[in-house]
Protein backbone atom coordinates (compact mmCIF):
# COMPACT_ATOMS: atom_id res chain seq x y z
CA UNK A 1 0.00 0.00 0.00
CA UNK A 2 1.09 3.54 -0.76
CA UNK A 3 0.08 6.01 1.95
CA UNK A 4 -0.10 9.78 2.16
CA UNK A 5 1.63 11.78 4.91
CA UNK A 6 -1.49 11.60 7.08
CA UNK A 7 -1.56 7.79 6.86
CA UNK A 8 -4.44 7.58 4.39
CA UNK A 9 -4.10 4.80 1.82
CA UNK A 10 -3.72 6.47 -1.56
CA UNK A 11 -3.04 3.45 -3.72
CA UNK A 12 -2.97 -0.32 -3.29
CA UNK A 13 -0.42 -2.02 -5.53
CA UNK A 14 1.26 -5.37 -6.13
CA UNK A 15 5.04 -5.29 -5.64
CA UNK A 16 7.35 -7.93 -7.07
CA UNK A 17 10.63 -8.75 -5.32
CA UNK A 18 13.50 -10.92 -6.53
CA UNK A 19 17.26 -11.32 -6.46
CA UNK A 20 19.44 -10.78 -9.47
CA UNK A 21 23.15 -11.05 -10.27
CA UNK A 22 24.98 -7.95 -11.46
CA UNK A 23 28.54 -6.83 -12.12
CA UNK A 24 29.63 -3.85 -10.05
CA UNK A 25 33.20 -2.51 -10.08
CA UNK A 26 34.30 -5.64 -11.88
CA UNK A 27 32.86 -7.98 -9.23
CA UNK A 28 29.87 -10.28 -9.41
CA UNK A 29 27.28 -9.77 -6.67
CA UNK A 30 23.67 -10.68 -6.03
CA UNK A 31 21.32 -7.79 -5.26
CA UNK A 32 17.68 -7.52 -4.27
CA UNK A 33 15.28 -5.85 -6.69
CA UNK A 34 11.69 -4.67 -6.34
CA UNK A 35 9.21 -3.20 -8.79
CA UNK A 36 5.59 -2.05 -8.73
CA UNK A 37 3.68 -4.46 -10.96
CA UNK A 38 0.35 -2.66 -11.04
CA UNK A 39 -2.74 -1.46 -9.13
CA UNK A 40 -4.89 -3.89 -7.17
CA UNK A 41 -8.15 -1.96 -6.92
CA UNK A 42 -8.22 0.01 -10.16
CA UNK A 43 -8.72 -3.03 -12.36
CA UNK A 44 -5.16 -3.39 -13.64
CA UNK A 45 -4.24 -6.44 -11.54
CA UNK A 46 -7.22 -7.33 -9.36
CA UNK A 47 -5.97 -10.80 -8.34
CA UNK A 48 -2.74 -12.30 -7.01
CA UNK A 49 -2.55 -14.78 -9.90
CA UNK A 50 -2.55 -11.96 -12.45
CA UNK A 51 0.14 -10.15 -10.47
CA UNK A 52 2.27 -13.32 -10.36
CA UNK A 53 1.84 -13.70 -14.10
CA UNK A 54 3.09 -10.13 -14.58
CA UNK A 55 6.07 -10.87 -12.35
CA UNK A 56 6.87 -14.04 -14.32
CA UNK A 57 6.95 -11.97 -17.51
CA UNK A 58 9.31 -9.53 -15.84
CA UNK A 59 11.60 -12.34 -14.62
CA UNK A 60 11.62 -14.29 -17.89
CA UNK A 61 14.99 -12.81 -18.82
CA UNK A 62 16.55 -13.40 -15.40
CA UNK A 63 15.32 -17.01 -15.28
CA UNK A 64 16.51 -17.77 -18.80
CA UNK A 65 19.29 -20.44 -18.78
CA UNK A 66 21.31 -18.21 -21.11
CA UNK A 67 21.10 -15.22 -18.76
CA UNK A 68 24.38 -13.65 -17.70
CA UNK A 69 24.96 -10.95 -15.12
CA UNK A 70 24.97 -7.44 -16.57
CA UNK A 71 27.08 -4.42 -15.62
CA UNK A 72 25.53 -2.07 -13.08
CA UNK A 73 25.88 1.57 -14.07
CA UNK A 74 24.06 4.87 -14.01
CA UNK A 75 23.17 6.39 -17.33
CA UNK A 76 25.69 9.20 -16.77
CA UNK A 77 28.50 6.66 -16.30
CA UNK A 78 27.41 4.75 -19.39
CA UNK A 79 27.20 8.00 -21.41
CA UNK A 80 30.75 8.92 -20.44
CA UNK A 81 32.00 5.52 -21.61
CA UNK A 82 29.97 5.84 -24.83
CA UNK A 83 31.56 9.22 -25.55
CA UNK A 84 35.05 7.74 -25.07
CA UNK A 85 34.53 4.65 -27.21
CA UNK A 86 31.85 5.48 -29.80
CA UNK A 87 31.48 9.22 -30.20
CA UNK A 88 35.09 9.68 -31.29
CA UNK A 89 34.44 7.41 -34.30
CA UNK A 90 32.24 10.09 -35.93
CA UNK A 91 33.18 13.15 -37.95
CA UNK A 92 33.89 16.36 -35.97
CA UNK A 93 30.66 17.97 -37.18
CA UNK A 94 28.63 14.94 -36.07
CA UNK A 95 30.45 14.84 -32.74
CA UNK A 96 29.49 18.44 -32.05
CA UNK A 97 25.78 17.73 -32.62
CA UNK A 98 25.80 14.53 -30.54
CA UNK A 99 27.67 16.21 -27.70
CA UNK A 100 25.10 19.00 -27.68
CA UNK A 101 22.28 16.46 -27.39
CA UNK A 102 24.06 14.63 -24.60
CA UNK A 103 24.95 17.61 -22.43
CA UNK A 104 21.84 19.73 -22.95
CA UNK A 105 19.12 17.10 -22.93
CA UNK A 106 19.95 13.40 -22.47
CA UNK A 107 22.39 13.27 -19.54
CA UNK A 108 20.58 15.89 -17.39
CA UNK A 109 17.39 13.81 -17.63
CA UNK A 110 18.65 10.21 -17.53
CA UNK A 111 21.98 10.75 -15.74
CA UNK A 112 21.11 9.59 -12.17
CA UNK A 113 19.00 6.61 -13.34
CA UNK A 114 20.46 3.11 -13.56
CA UNK A 115 20.57 2.15 -17.23
CA UNK A 116 18.44 -0.95 -16.56
CA UNK A 117 15.64 1.24 -15.11
CA UNK A 118 15.14 3.23 -18.30
CA UNK A 119 11.80 2.07 -19.73
CA UNK A 120 9.61 3.17 -22.66
CA UNK A 121 7.45 5.32 -20.38
CA UNK A 122 10.61 7.01 -19.05
CA UNK A 123 11.73 7.81 -22.59
CA UNK A 124 8.24 9.04 -23.51
CA UNK A 125 8.29 11.47 -20.57
CA UNK A 126 11.70 12.68 -21.74
CA UNK A 127 10.56 13.22 -25.34
CA UNK A 128 7.36 14.98 -24.26
CA UNK A 129 9.29 17.36 -22.02
CA UNK A 130 11.81 18.62 -24.60
CA UNK A 131 11.15 22.26 -25.46
CA UNK A 132 12.36 22.30 -29.05
CA UNK A 133 11.01 22.03 -32.58
CA UNK A 134 9.99 18.56 -33.84
CA UNK A 135 13.07 18.16 -36.04
CA UNK A 136 15.39 18.75 -33.06
CA UNK A 137 13.38 16.33 -30.91
CA UNK A 138 13.67 13.65 -33.59
CA UNK A 139 17.42 14.22 -33.87
CA UNK A 140 17.81 13.84 -30.10
CA UNK A 141 15.84 10.61 -30.27
CA UNK A 142 18.19 9.31 -32.98
CA UNK A 143 21.14 10.05 -30.68
CA UNK A 144 19.40 8.12 -27.90
CA UNK A 145 18.84 5.23 -30.33
CA UNK A 146 22.55 5.10 -31.09
CA UNK A 147 23.37 5.02 -27.38
CA UNK A 148 20.79 2.35 -26.60
CA UNK A 149 22.15 0.15 -29.38
CA UNK A 150 25.55 0.27 -27.68
CA UNK A 151 23.97 -0.37 -24.25
CA UNK A 152 22.41 -3.59 -25.55
CA UNK A 153 25.58 -4.64 -27.37
CA UNK A 154 27.62 -4.10 -24.21
CA UNK A 155 25.02 -6.07 -22.19
CA UNK A 156 23.99 -3.26 -19.90
CA UNK A 157 20.38 -4.08 -20.80
CA UNK A 158 18.42 -6.61 -22.83
CA UNK A 159 15.12 -4.75 -23.27
CA UNK A 160 14.21 -2.11 -25.85
CA UNK A 161 13.45 1.09 -23.95
CA UNK A 162 12.61 2.93 -27.17
CA UNK A 163 9.88 0.58 -28.35
CA UNK A 164 6.55 2.32 -28.88
CA UNK A 165 7.80 5.84 -28.13
CA UNK A 166 5.69 8.41 -29.99
CA UNK A 167 7.56 11.29 -31.60
CA UNK A 168 6.17 14.70 -32.57
CA UNK A 169 4.97 15.01 -36.14
CA UNK A 170 7.28 16.62 -38.64
CA UNK A 171 6.50 20.18 -39.66
CA UNK A 172 7.47 21.29 -43.12
CA UNK A 173 9.17 24.66 -42.68
CA UNK A 174 8.99 27.33 -45.34
CA UNK A 175 12.36 27.17 -47.03
CA UNK A 176 13.68 30.32 -48.67
CA UNK A 177 15.57 30.02 -51.93
CA UNK A 178 16.96 32.66 -54.24
CA UNK A 179 15.25 33.59 -57.49
CA UNK A 180 17.19 33.68 -60.73
CA UNK A 181 17.18 37.47 -60.63
CA UNK A 182 18.48 37.55 -57.04
CA UNK A 183 21.33 35.15 -57.84
CA UNK A 184 22.33 37.33 -60.80
CA UNK A 185 22.41 40.42 -58.58
CA UNK A 186 24.47 38.63 -55.94
CA UNK A 187 27.05 37.43 -58.47
CA UNK A 188 27.32 40.90 -60.00
CA UNK A 189 27.78 42.63 -56.64
CA UNK A 190 30.07 40.12 -54.89
CA UNK A 191 33.84 40.55 -54.79
CA UNK A 192 36.32 37.75 -55.38
CA UNK A 193 36.87 35.10 -54.16
CA UNK A 194 33.30 35.12 -52.85
CA UNK A 195 31.76 35.62 -56.28
CA UNK A 196 33.35 32.33 -57.41
CA UNK A 197 32.22 30.67 -54.18
CA UNK A 198 28.59 31.74 -54.71
CA UNK A 199 28.69 30.76 -58.41
CA UNK A 200 29.84 27.24 -57.51
CA UNK A 201 27.08 27.00 -54.91
CA UNK A 202 24.37 28.19 -57.30
CA UNK A 203 25.34 26.21 -60.39
CA UNK A 204 26.54 22.96 -58.82
CA UNK A 205 24.24 22.87 -55.79
CA UNK A 206 27.17 21.94 -53.56
CA UNK A 207 26.89 22.03 -49.80
CA UNK A 208 28.82 24.91 -48.25
CA UNK A 209 31.23 22.52 -46.53
CA UNK A 210 31.92 20.77 -49.84
CA UNK A 211 32.91 24.05 -51.50
CA UNK A 212 35.13 24.93 -48.52
CA UNK A 213 36.85 21.54 -48.98
CA UNK A 214 37.45 21.85 -52.75
CA UNK A 215 41.08 21.60 -53.83
CA UNK A 216 42.68 22.70 -57.05
CA UNK A 217 43.18 19.01 -57.87
CA UNK A 218 39.40 18.46 -57.68
CA UNK A 219 38.89 20.61 -60.80
CA UNK A 220 39.22 18.90 -64.18
CA UNK A 221 39.08 21.95 -66.44
CA UNK A 222 39.71 20.01 -69.64
CA UNK A 223 36.86 17.55 -69.02
CA UNK A 224 34.65 20.30 -67.51
CA UNK A 225 34.16 18.31 -64.31
CA UNK A 226 34.34 18.83 -60.56
CA UNK A 227 35.11 16.03 -58.09
CA UNK A 228 33.76 16.18 -54.52
CA UNK A 229 36.09 14.13 -52.32
CA UNK A 230 36.07 15.92 -48.96
CA UNK A 231 34.34 18.69 -47.04
CA UNK A 232 35.29 21.20 -44.36
CA UNK A 233 33.70 22.13 -41.05
CA UNK A 234 34.77 25.04 -38.87
CA UNK A 235 38.06 25.33 -40.69
CA UNK A 236 38.92 21.60 -40.57
CA UNK A 237 38.82 19.02 -43.36
CA UNK A 238 36.69 15.90 -42.97
CA UNK A 239 34.94 13.19 -44.97
CA UNK A 240 31.86 14.13 -47.05
CA UNK A 241 28.47 13.97 -45.37
CA UNK A 242 27.46 10.59 -46.85
CA UNK A 243 28.76 8.02 -49.33
CA UNK A 244 26.52 9.62 -51.99
CA UNK A 245 28.18 12.99 -51.34
CA UNK A 246 31.40 11.73 -52.95
CA UNK A 247 30.59 12.41 -56.58
CA UNK A 248 31.67 13.82 -59.93
CA UNK A 249 29.54 15.95 -62.23
CA UNK A 250 29.73 18.30 -65.20
CA UNK A 251 30.36 22.05 -65.08
CA UNK A 252 29.24 24.63 -67.64
CA UNK A 253 31.79 26.07 -70.04
CA UNK A 254 30.93 29.51 -68.63
CA UNK A 255 32.02 28.50 -65.14
CA UNK A 256 35.10 26.68 -66.46
CA UNK A 257 36.30 29.85 -68.20
CA UNK A 258 35.66 31.85 -65.04
CA UNK A 259 37.61 29.29 -62.96
CA UNK A 260 40.53 29.50 -65.37
CA UNK A 261 40.72 33.26 -64.81
CA UNK A 262 40.21 32.76 -61.05
CA UNK A 263 43.11 30.30 -60.82
CA UNK A 264 45.46 32.82 -62.38
CA UNK A 265 44.95 34.99 -59.27
CA UNK A 266 44.67 32.02 -56.88
CA UNK A 267 46.77 32.25 -53.72
CA UNK A 268 48.77 29.08 -53.11
CA UNK A 269 48.40 27.20 -49.81
CA UNK A 270 49.82 23.90 -48.45
CA UNK A 271 46.56 21.95 -48.91
CA UNK A 272 45.95 23.42 -52.40
CA UNK A 273 42.49 24.51 -51.27
CA UNK A 274 40.51 26.57 -53.73
CA UNK A 275 39.31 28.80 -50.89
CA UNK A 276 41.66 29.19 -47.94
CA UNK A 277 42.22 31.68 -45.14
CA UNK A 278 45.48 33.58 -44.69
CA UNK A 279 46.63 30.73 -42.44
CA UNK A 280 45.99 28.17 -45.17
CA UNK A 281 42.97 26.63 -43.43
CA UNK A 282 39.61 26.06 -45.19
CA UNK A 283 37.00 28.80 -45.17
CA UNK A 284 34.66 28.70 -42.16
CA UNK A 285 31.20 28.76 -43.72
CA UNK A 286 29.58 30.30 -40.65
CA UNK A 287 32.00 33.22 -40.65
CA UNK A 288 31.54 33.60 -44.41
CA UNK A 289 27.78 33.97 -43.96
CA UNK A 290 28.12 36.37 -41.05
CA UNK A 291 30.88 38.60 -42.43
CA UNK A 292 30.29 38.52 -46.19
CA UNK A 293 26.95 37.09 -47.33
CA UNK A 294 24.60 38.81 -44.86
CA UNK A 295 26.04 42.31 -45.39
CA UNK A 296 25.78 41.78 -49.17
CA UNK A 297 22.15 40.63 -48.94
CA UNK A 298 21.26 43.64 -46.80
CA UNK A 299 22.91 45.92 -49.35
CA UNK A 300 20.88 44.31 -52.16
CA UNK A 301 17.66 44.31 -50.09
CA UNK A 302 17.39 40.51 -50.28
CA UNK A 303 16.07 38.58 -47.22
CA UNK A 304 18.85 37.25 -45.00
CA UNK A 305 19.52 33.53 -45.33
CA UNK A 306 22.38 31.04 -45.41
CA UNK A 307 24.45 29.49 -48.15
CA UNK A 308 21.94 26.65 -48.40
CA UNK A 309 19.62 28.98 -50.33
CA UNK A 310 22.01 28.64 -53.30
CA UNK A 311 21.68 24.86 -53.10
CA UNK A 312 17.88 25.10 -53.07
CA UNK A 313 18.07 27.49 -56.02
CA UNK A 314 20.14 24.98 -58.01
CA UNK A 315 17.70 22.16 -57.21
CA UNK A 316 14.70 24.26 -58.21
CA UNK A 317 16.31 25.37 -61.47
CA UNK A 318 17.03 21.74 -62.38
CA UNK A 319 13.38 20.99 -61.67
CA UNK A 320 12.24 23.81 -63.97
CA UNK A 321 14.62 22.57 -66.68
CA UNK A 322 12.96 19.11 -66.48
CA UNK A 323 16.21 17.47 -65.37
CA UNK A 324 15.73 13.71 -64.79
CA UNK A 325 15.21 12.92 -61.11
CA UNK A 326 18.15 10.52 -60.96
CA UNK A 327 20.50 13.19 -62.30
CA UNK A 328 19.20 15.79 -59.85
CA UNK A 329 19.68 13.31 -57.01
CA UNK A 330 23.23 12.56 -58.13
CA UNK A 331 24.25 16.20 -58.52
CA UNK A 332 22.84 17.10 -55.10
CA UNK A 333 24.49 14.08 -53.49
CA UNK A 334 21.29 12.70 -51.97
CA UNK A 335 21.04 9.09 -50.82
CA UNK A 336 17.36 8.80 -51.74
CA UNK A 337 15.05 10.56 -54.17
CA UNK A 338 12.53 11.42 -51.42
CA UNK A 339 14.87 14.12 -50.10
CA UNK A 340 15.33 15.54 -53.61
CA UNK A 341 11.60 15.68 -54.30
CA UNK A 342 10.22 16.50 -50.86
CA UNK A 343 12.73 19.06 -49.59
CA UNK A 344 14.65 20.46 -52.55
CA UNK A 345 11.89 20.91 -55.14
CA UNK A 346 10.21 24.33 -55.05
CA UNK A 347 7.56 25.99 -57.16
CA UNK A 348 8.73 29.19 -58.84
CA UNK A 349 6.14 31.98 -58.94
CA UNK A 350 6.72 32.42 -62.67
CA UNK A 351 5.75 28.78 -63.29
CA UNK A 352 2.71 29.13 -61.04
CA UNK A 353 1.50 32.20 -62.96
CA UNK A 354 2.18 30.51 -66.31
CA UNK A 355 0.15 27.41 -65.39
CA UNK A 356 -2.68 29.59 -64.02
CA UNK A 357 -2.79 31.51 -67.32
CA UNK A 358 -2.84 28.28 -69.34
CA UNK A 359 -5.66 26.84 -67.24
CA UNK A 360 -7.62 30.07 -67.70
CA UNK A 361 -7.06 29.90 -71.44
CA UNK A 362 -8.41 26.34 -71.55
CA UNK A 363 -11.54 27.25 -69.59
CA UNK A 364 -12.16 30.55 -71.41
CA UNK A 365 -10.20 30.70 -74.68
CA UNK A 366 -12.04 33.79 -76.02
CA UNK A 367 -11.85 35.97 -72.93
CA UNK A 368 -13.90 36.38 -69.72
CA UNK A 369 -16.92 34.08 -69.69
CA UNK A 370 -20.19 35.82 -70.45
CA UNK A 371 -23.06 35.35 -68.05
CA UNK A 372 -25.11 32.33 -68.96
CA UNK A 373 -22.41 30.66 -71.04
CA UNK A 374 -20.91 27.35 -70.07
CA UNK A 375 -17.31 26.26 -69.83
CA UNK A 376 -15.54 26.41 -73.18
CA UNK A 377 -13.73 23.29 -74.33
CA UNK A 378 -10.33 23.70 -75.98
CA UNK A 379 -7.88 21.27 -77.49
CA UNK A 380 -4.93 23.46 -76.47
CA UNK A 381 -2.39 21.45 -74.43
CA UNK A 382 -1.97 22.24 -70.74
CA UNK A 383 1.76 22.90 -70.99
CA UNK A 384 3.43 24.20 -74.12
Amino acid sequence: MIKAENGTVVRTVWVGRWREDEISNGRLRRVRRSEVLGDKKEGDLPTRSLAKRRLEERLALVNDPMYRARPSSTFAEFAKRWETLVLIQHKPSTQANLCSHLRRYIVPFFGPLPVRDVRPDTVQCFISGIKANPKTVRNIFVTLQMMWKSARAWQYVAHDALDGVVLPKRRTPRRFFFSQEEVSRILCAADEPFRTFYWLAAELGLRAGEICGLRLDDLDLEACQVHVRQSAWRGKLQEPKTASATRTFAVSQNLIEHLQRFILRWRSNPSRLLFASRNGTPFDQNLLVKRKLHPLLEKLNIPRCGLHAFRHFSASMMDRLNTPLKLRQQRLGHTDAEMTLGVYSHVAREDDLRIAAQLGEILDPSGPLQKGKGVAVSQQPLVN
